[in-house]
């Protein structure tokens, strides 16, 4: 092709007719000049989407919505329908999708963007958003309770909506009049601070049944009963006492009782059943002879115990695994078959004590017939027989 044009650019015009040239006018040749011009590849494809934009942009002035079947109209009824109420104070369902080390930020999906600052995340005091359980992915229900001026973002918290749950729940157990379980996490000169259904509650010094100190008591865990449950003043404030006096209340000689092997001493292991401190006597570890404690109890062990004797005033409880003993050393060879067979053990003790004070009372009103009693062969009490009542007046 190029050889071809070089060969018709090198070609002379034809001189012009005599009719048309000037008198006197000198005869030049001419050259006739002609090209072709050949596109690249790239400008091709340069070209085309040149056109096509031409085309896009006709479309975009003279027709935007054709083809379209979705309006501006329907645009904004959609924006409107998936919108959610952010008033304060409000509840929103949404998705964690981001955490970071101050929070974690939230899909509520609405336009506006929502953050859960980790103060804000649960009850308790804690480092990092994870310990809360607050990981993408994570489904919840927040609240709406605050928002920042400067991007407009929703401020949202767990922590309100378990509170509101949390007291909700103290009330609940102060109208049951029941016995809870805080953990002491403080204190100060009045009395201690207590962990209650994540809430911090008053526990006075008044109310703690034994004279220790907030010292003493730190990270403990003791049996409580409600005072006072006031949400509007934020008072939360429990008793130690009452719950001990309740406890305490339930502690019937030959009840058998869980317990927890608290220390031990050459002289028996002191078990915490329920809050309450018993002292299982080394005579009353088994049958058998127990030479050295720690050869059948440790502190941590579990256990079950029955009940010996109760001193309220001074508040001492004796405890026994001897009695619990189906035969003799089982507490040492088998103590696993004792505590199975525990509260059959001190039914028949029950029984047994059951009967030896109705022979008593029998021996006392052996001369008293009138009272019209007797004791059976089983040694139970009962009403005076015919014959029995015959053979007195004889």
């Amino acid at each position: 092709m190029a050889s071809l044009v070089q060969h018709v650019a090198g070609l002379a015009c034809p001189p012009l007719s005599g009719a048309s040239r000037r008198p006197g006018a000198s005869l030049r040749p001419s050259a006739l000049v002609c090209g072709t011009y050949v596109m690249s590849k790239d400008d091709k494809e340069r070209e085309r989407m040149r056109t096509l934009f031409d085309e896009a942009s006709e479309r975009c002035r003279t027709a935007p919505m054709e083809g379209i079947a979705f309006s501006p109209e329907d645009l904004e009824s959609a924006v409107e329908t998936t919108d959610v109420d952010t008033e304060i104070g409000s509840l929103i369902k949404g998705t964690v999708f981001m955490t970071t080390s101050n929070g974690a930020f939230i899909d509520i999906q609405s336009k506006a963007t929502a953050f859960l600052p980790i103060e804000e995340a649960c009850l308790l005091d804690i480092d990092h958003i994870e310990e809360a359980g607050i990981r993408p992915g994570l489904v919840e229900q927040f609240m709406i309770i605050d928002e920042n001026p400067n991007d407009e973002t929703l401020i949202l918290s767990l922590q309100s909506i378990q509170q509101d749950l949390a007291w909700e729940r103290c009330r609940q157990l102060q109208a049951e009049d029941v016995v809870i379980t805080g953990k002491v996490i403080g204190g100060n000169k009045g009395g201690v601070v207590a962990l209650v259904e994540g809430l911090k509650a008053f526990v006075p010094f008044s109310q703690v049944s034994s004279k220790t100190t907030a010292d003493e008591l730190l990270d403990k865990e003791i049996p409580l009963k409600f005072v006072e449950v006031d949400e509007e003043q934020a008072r939360l404030v429990l008793s130690n006492r009452k719950a001990m006096a309740d406890s305490q209340a339930q502690l019937g000689i030959g009840s058998v009782v869980l317990g927890t092997v608290e220390s031990l001493k050459p002289y028996g292991a002191f078990i915490d059943i329920g809050g309450i401190n018993g002292l299982l006597h080394v005579s009353q570890i088994s049958h058998d002879r127990v030479a050295d404690i720690s050869t059948v109890l440790q502190p941590g062990d579990t256990l079950k115990v029955m009940i010996l004797s109760h001193d309220r005033e001074r508040g001492r409880v004796s405890l026994s695994t001897k009695k619990l003993e189906p035969t003799p050393g089982d507490m040492i060879r088998n103590p696993k078959l004792v505590f199975e067979k525990a509260d059959e053990m001190a039914q028949i003790f029950r029984q047994r004590i059951a009967q030896a004070e109705a022979m008593a009372r029998a021996d006392m009103l052996r001369f008293q017939p009138e009272s019209g009693l007797s004791l059976s062969s089983e040694g139970i009490l009962g009403p005076l027989s015919s014959d029995e009542g015959q053979s007195s007046d004889e």
